[in-house]
């Protein structure tokens, strides 16, 4: 069941779910202007037999509250704050894709209070969108109906609307994963909620160049990442780096996967992780 929590004076929905007093896991969707905590919620929810699971909207995305500003840093302090609000202790932050970019700057901000990272398909710095156009002419036969400048103007861009949004997205879903259902592509599209304003203040002038590269070394927590090897968007290389320059990084490299790794090869994502938060 969905619940709502007031945080820095936005409504963010969430669900909670696993044992009391187990360490808290904080998961971080991707999408900037279109993401949920609906799949990695349901993805994840085998780790609550052990841990608190906590998954939950950014502000203006989802079913939660419109309320600005729309920036890493808000959402940033918005996680801080959920922390605070749930645990007195240093929690476990699962992010992939955009919510990676948000769980290393938290890392990077709050050290203190992060025992483990898991990264997911994610990357250091916007510089993954340069490798993303590169894919995607190589993929083109994917997704027919999206086109270079669809990716650069649009999705890496500004939409004019909440509607241009939704069907760019469909016509980017081929790209996510190696096998694609179109009906359920399409059911899900017509199930999320688009909000242009949010993903174009995330990717303005002041939010788009995040270079997180210089300060990966200052991440203290215990750090796992993982990616596909056919991840288009946010490629293996991106996630090489980030192992690189953290101390102590694991690096999983998951064959026949994409960007949807965690969803593609769910059995296996999850036992990654359990033995990753066993073990240390």
């Amino acid at each position: 069941m969905v619940e709502f929590v007031s945080i820095n004076n936005a409504q963010l929905a969430y669900r909670l779910s696993g044992p009391e007093n187990a360490p808290l896991i904080i998961t971080l969707h991707g999408g900037r202007g279109f993401g949920d905590h609906k799949s990695d919620f349901q993805a994840f929810m085998p780790l609550s037999s052990q841990y608190r699971l906590f998954s939950f909207d950014y502000r203006g995305h989802g079913q939660s509250s419109r309320t600005e500003p729309y920036t890493f840093d808000q959402i940033v302090e918005d996680i801080e704050a959920i922390r605070r609000h749930f645990t007195d202790k240093p929690c476990i932050i699962l992010g992939g894709s955009f919510g990676g970019f948000l769980a290393q700057q938290y890392a990077i901000n709050y050290p203190l209070h992060v025992s483990h990272l898991i990264l997911r398909g994610t990357a250091p710095s916007y510089h993954h969108e340069e490798s993303a156009i590169q894919v995607l002419q190589g993929r083109a036969s994917s997704a027919p109906n999206l086109s270079i400048n669809m990716l650069k103007d649009k999705i890496f861009g500004r939409f004019e609307s909440d509607l241009e949004f939704q069907l760019v997205m469909y016509a980017a879903a081929p790209l996510y994963s190696q096998t694609f259902d179109a009906e359920i592509a399409l059911k899900r599209n017509l199930e999320t909620v688009f909000n242009a304003k949010a993903h174009n203040d995330l990717y303005s002038e002041s939010e788009k160049l995040f270079d997180y590269r210089d300060s990966l070394e200052r991440i203290t927590a215990k750090t796992l990442v993982i990616v596909g090897e056919k991840d288009w968007i946010c490629p293996p290389e991106q996630s090489r780096y980030i192992a690189s320059r953290i101390p102590g990084a694991r690096l999983e490299v998951l064959e026949n996967a994409n960007h949807s790794v965690h969803i593609e090869q769910n059995h296996e994502v999850i036992e990654l992780i359990r033995a990753y938060l066993s073990t240390i």
